[in-house]
């Protein structure tokens, strides 16, 4: 970032009777990429206009006496900051203050009452494994004290005996799914503890003097509204969990690991007496910081931990209600007439003008050619930038897919080829790859370089307005790109697929409606948005006009587009003839479909509609 930003910090409150001078407290500043943790002192308050770099910094307010004070400001934030010191006396080791706000919760519960929280502690840290050892050490399995809340299971009572004796590790002794024999993995100390029940984490907390947060305190703390800044530097693309308090791994208010790592246990209850849990974890899409999920209180996956607040009283009825996902009965939607879809089709149209391509850069990775392209957009006077990946050793033309990205491309600042190849980050192109074909990857407005403001969770996270628009240039963006594959001699535009990958397959119905130069379109981990969007954006009104072959790969336990309210409204409602449409629906949650069987399936459908490679 170029420039300069100006940061005032001329403010406090008052805490029990306790008045602070202003110019007695030290402020010290860090990159927030700084991997070194380097802090630098730009001096005492009060400090007025202080001229940095542009970039995103965590401040840290310091007096001798009382807890440090994190905050985290990045261009375009308010840069006039109140702020709460808290005696050194009143906050445990290893927790952090968090100055209360109001609070408004992600996706999808984003049309939830807005709650304002009071100043809290919170965790500074996920529980480690040293932490939850001391529990186990002291009897904590055997002591009903800690085990305040009934055990339900399907909606009968558990006893409590009955209960605690699942609760084994891998070696059947009682503790977390992750240990053995008791205990956690050796050298594992200060990494978080991973695979407990809601339970589990309920009644730690109890035992340490502390509580469970609720989604608002939790939201809050985490500062979400930060994501691009916060997420890319989480674990999530690592196969398991990694010691808390990495230097990247900052979130809000001096905490770490709040996006990713463990994805961590709330207060609050859900549909079907499921719990939300947030934050996302090792394994996931980075997007899931931003979305609240729920889980069965019973459920310990291995990428499953928490952390704990202590609230000065306790949280409101509000803020520990009961919340349910708001989705609508999709069956019930009405699909306009065709007289109005004609309208409807009408603001996706675009005159097919000169593209102005270029070549941007043009390099090799590995056994891959790859070229930055750019090409005129359809509207406004942008430009359309675009990765296209050639593998060296097949003979042109080549058949193409247009690969449409998840929501991690809302959050980050630019497109990582490299990372992008890499299997392992959760983007599964790469094998499209192998296969021998061409894939193009389009910066669609709102994503990478394109970044505007748009946000990951659908209708419900956006302005109605805002997310129509964006629903628009996406399906143009989308054929833009198709016009621009249609110039090179070496890509066989008669044999072009769509690739939609979570938002790229939710997006993907009017631009599959519409485009008739696609031959087929795979849908991988799309399904249906819980709000429904302004009527000429609505998907609804689109399903039924597709009529090429399509492949839906989804999970069974996919929250996010759940297969009864989210894929099959999809999948029934296509106007593919039945013998050309197909929805596989494996065990797995969103984005984490089995992967060796997700490519056979995918290369199977392309070979059958494109035809084999040659």
């Amino acid at each position: 970032m170029s420039g300069r930003t100006e940061y005032s910090f001329a403010r406090e409150r008052k805490r029990h009777g306790n008045h602070i001078s202003l110019r007695a407290l030290r402020v010290s500043y860090r990159a927030y990429r700084d991997r070194s943790n380097a802090w630098h002192r730009l001096g005492a308050t009060p400090l007025k206009d202080v001229r940095i770099p542009r970039d995103e910094y965590i401040f840290r307010i310091a007096k001798p006496g009382f807890a440090d004070y994190n905050i985290l400001l990045a261009p375009g934030s308010s840069t006039s900051v109140a702020f709460t010191m808290m005696p050194q006396t009143a906050v445990p080791n290893g927790m952090m203050p968090v100055r209360g706000n109001s609070v408004t919760l992600g996706w999808p519960f984003g049309l939830a009452a807005q709650l304002r929280v009071d100043d809290f502690l919170v965790d500074r840290h996920e529980v480690t494994n040293a932490e939850y050892k001391k529990f186990v050490d002291a009897g904590g399995y055997d002591n009903p004290e800690f085990w305040t809340e009934p055990f339900v299971r399907d909606g009968r009572t558990i006893p409590w005996q009955q209960a605690i004796d699942g609760f084994r590790d891998a070696t059947g002794r009682r503790g977390p799914a992750s240990w053995e024999v008791g205990s956690y993995p050796q050298g594992k100390e200060q990494h978080p503890v991973a695979g407990v029940s809601w339970y589990e984490a309920a009644a730690y907390a109890r035992f340490i003097g502390k509580t469970l947060p609720t989604i608002y305190h939790w939201t809050r703390a985490a500062q979400t509204n930060f994501a691009p800044v916060i997420a890319p530097g989480s674990n999530f693309l690592g196969s398991a969990p990694q010691a808390v308090g990495g230097a990247d791994a900052l979130s809000g208010f001096g905490t770490a690991d709040m996006a990713g790592n463990v994805k961590e246990w709330s207060i609050n209850e859900s549909l079907a007496g499921k719990r939300l849990i947030a934050g996302g974890g090792f394994g996931e899409p980075v997007y899931m910081f931003n979305m609240i999920d729920a889980l069965s209180p019973w459920e310990r996956q291995l990428n499953i931990g928490f952390r704990c607040v202590k609230l000065a009283s306790p949280a409101s009825s509000a803020a520990t209600a009961k919340l349910e996902f708001a989705v609508r009965d999709v069956w019930k939607d009405d699909i306009v007439s065709d007289e109005v879809f004609a309208a409807f089709k009408r603001l996706y149209d675009y005159d097919r003008s000169e593209l102005h391509e270029r070549i941007d850069e043009t390099r090799t990775i590995g056994d891959i050619t790859m070229q930055k392209v750019s090409f005129d957009a359809a509207y406004g006077d942008e430009r359309v930038t675009a990765y296209l990946f050639v593998p060296k050793q097949m003979a042109p033309p080549l058949q193409t897919v247009v690969y449409v990205p998840s929501a991690n491309a809302l959050l980050r600042e630019r497109f990582d080829a490299e990372s992008w190849l890499d299997r392992r980050i959760g983007e599964i192109g790469e094998f499209l790859l192998k296969s021998g074909r061409a894939v193009i990857v389009p910066v669609i407005k709102g994503t990478w370089e394109r970044r505007d403001g748009v946000k990951p969770g659908g209708p419900v996270g956006n302005p109605p307005a805002l997310w129509r628009d964006h629903v628009i240039m996406w399906s143009k963006d989308v054929s833009r790109t198709l016009d621009y594959v249609k110039t090179r001699q070496d890509l066989d535009s008669d044999k072009a697929a769509y690739f939609g990958y979570s938002l790229g397959g939710a997006i993907s119905r009017p631009t599959l409606a519409l485009e008739p130069r696609f031959k087929t379109a795979i849908l991988s981990s799309g399904g249906q948005w819980f709000e429904r969007p302004l009527p000429e954006a609505d998907p609804t009104n689109f399903v039924t006009r597709i009529t090429l072959p399509v492949l839906m790969l989804n999970g069974r336990y996919d929250s996010l587009f759940p297969v009864e309210t989210a894929q099959l409204p999809i999948f029934r409602r296509l106007g593919t003839p039945e013998n050309n449409r197909k929805h596989v629906i494996y065990d797995a949650g969103h984005g984490a479909l089995p992967r060796s069987d997700e490519v056979r399936e995918t290369l199977d459908w392309l070979d059958k509609y494109l035809g084999p490679v040659k």
